[in-house]
């Protein structure tokens, strides 16, 4: 199994977010569909949740904050 360095993992969702602007995923959801360890799906929502790009609604999925 390739894992893909930190950085690679943001920019790979950052650009799936910008592609698909009503993309709302759920913790299980992104770790599917990138084929991410937990960590490195757990670190990566979180950086782009702190930074402002991603949101959490009170279901517990991730979308891109408004801009």
């Amino acid at each position: 199994m390739h894992v893909m360095e930190f950085r690679d993992v943001i920019e790979l969702m950052r650009l799936e977010y910008a592609e698909m602007p009503g993309l709302k995923l759920t913790f299980w959801q992104a770790q599917c569909l990138w084929n991410l360890s937990d960590d490195q799906c757990e670190r990566a929502l979180a950086a782009l949740t702190a930074a402002g790009f991603l949101a959490q609604t009170r279901e517990g999925a991730y979308i891109r904050r408004a801009a």
